[in-house]
């Protein structure tokens, strides 16, 4: 072997060890990657999985008919009006008589949620021939001992370092022994809005108004982005004009969230006094901050579809306006819909912007329509993420779960549009 041969064969040699080391680098990378993923997604799930599930409890509550329908009418609105409370508090004392002082009657009315006399109220009204005798009502845990029964309150601390106390314990003992303490599936999580109580607040209307926000982005991004990205890509002339448009529509895209938010609260509200925290205003922001990428996703779609088609069509006598509306949109549309996606998702996500226009405030009922007040999901997480209160902290952790299940959701369904409608050519 020659003294060059030798050299290249060295050379040769390097240069793959090279590439080896690389795709090393590259696997070590992408497995450091996903493992923070996992720890992260792992982490959330620990603590959200005890938001789908409540505590119960099994009350014995005596229901006078002199004090709930002294006429005997039996009508819902009479029972709705009738005060439940007193009756439950009277069933707690009765089922418990040895708290006989008053921090000892304080602690034991925590025992159930500050809402569970409502829930007796419904029952009441939903089947009046409960009236007049005493009934088993199975009402919602306070979110202390809910926590207790999760194993998320250490029985073993000292009472000072726990917020349930020891006569609490020995209720709850007292309770389980007697099978009136059970865990269901927390359905009020999923139908329910919020709520100051844990144990009370669900996701329903932080869904709903971030399903009508995004509706409200969608119906003015998507065709004011595609027919800008059809103007600027088929229409306009290739000069400074057309450049210093896609150099800003690219700065556009970069430009940090809650600087749309700002916008939003300078002009659509203080300029056009449009009501605040409503998915309206929320839609709208968010479609300015959508629109680049909508944009920039529908001119890349069109660059994608090949000089022939327009050139056949040209042949054919078609006009530029039909070349392009006919032949090159419908063949540019399924990478125009993955991007609009992918913009969706992105806004899905978004906080600050909401912040800036007042979708932070507490609102307790489902919206039911785009101008009523409303808040959004990634607004609802940062305000229970905020609150004191321990079971706050899963419930945070399950609707981080639920934001991340629709983001999810969305980009496979940009990745299937793509698969299912996309020519190869």
């Amino acid at each position: 072997m020659t003294e060059s041969a030798i050299i290249l064969k060295s050379a040769g040699s390097k240069r793959h060890r090279a590439e080896a080391r690389f795709r090393a680098y590259g696997l070590i990378a992408i497995a450091i990657s996903l493992s923070f993923l996992l720890v992260m997604i792992g982490s959330i799930t620990m603590r959200g999985t005890g938001a789908f599930k409540q505590t119960f409890v099994q009350i014995e509550v005596n229901l006078p008919a002199e004090k709930l329908d002294p006429e005997g009418t039996r009508d819902p609105e009479v029972l709705r009006k009738a005060r439940y409370g007193k009756l439950l508090k009277s069933a707690l004392r009765d089922q418990f008589p040895d708290a006989k002082k008053r921090a000892d009657k304080k602690s034991l009315y925590k025992l159930v949620s500050s809402t569970a006399e409502y829930s007796i109220r419904d029952q009441v009204a939903a089947n009046p021939s409960l009236v007049g005798g005493t009934h088993p009502f199975w009402v919602r845990a306070s979110s202390d001992v809910d926590q207790y029964i999760k194993g998320a309150i250490d029985g073993s601390l000292e009472e000072s370092q726990r917020r349930v106390n020891d006569k609490q314990i020995a209720w709850i003992e007292s309770l389980e022994a007697g099978g009136n303490i059970e865990s269901r599936f927390n359905t009020q999580f999923f139908t329910g809005g919020d709520s100051r109580e844990p144990e009370q607040a669900g996701i329903m209307g932080a869904v709903v108004g971030s399903a009508l926000t995004l509706l409200i982005c969608f119906l003015l991004a998507f065709p004011i982005g595609v027919l800008a990205a059809v103007y600027l890509e088929e229409f306009s002339a290739k000069g400074r004009i057309n450049r210093f448009i896609e150099v800003n529509i690219n700065n556009l895209a970069a430009v940090p969230s809650i600087v749309y938010g700002l916008l939003g609260l300078a002009i659509l509200l203080n300029v056009f006094n449009l009501p605040r925290s409503t998915p309206l205003v929320g839609g709208m922001v968010l479609a300015l901050m959508t629109l680049p990428t909508i944009i920039i996703a529908s001119r890349s779609s069109l660059r994608a579809v090949p000089p022939s088609i327009r050139e056949a069509a040209f042949g054919l006598g078609a006009s530029k306006v039909q070349t392009t509306f006919h032949h090159v949109v419908p063949l540019a549309m399924p990478g125009m819909l993955t991007g609009s996606i992918i913009g969706m998702a992105q806004a899905l996500g978004e906080t600050a912007p909401l912040l800036m226009i007042g979708m932070v405030a507490f609102i307790v009922d489902v919206p039911g329509g785009v101008t009523e007040a409303a808040t959004a999901l990634p607004v609802q997480i940062f305000l229970w993420a905020d609150s004191p209160e321990r079971g706050f902290m899963e419930k945070t952790s399950a609707a981080i779960l639920v934001l991340l299940g629709f983001l999810v959701i969305m980009n496979l369904a940009a990745v299937y549009l793509r698969r299912r409608l996309e020519i190869r050519w």
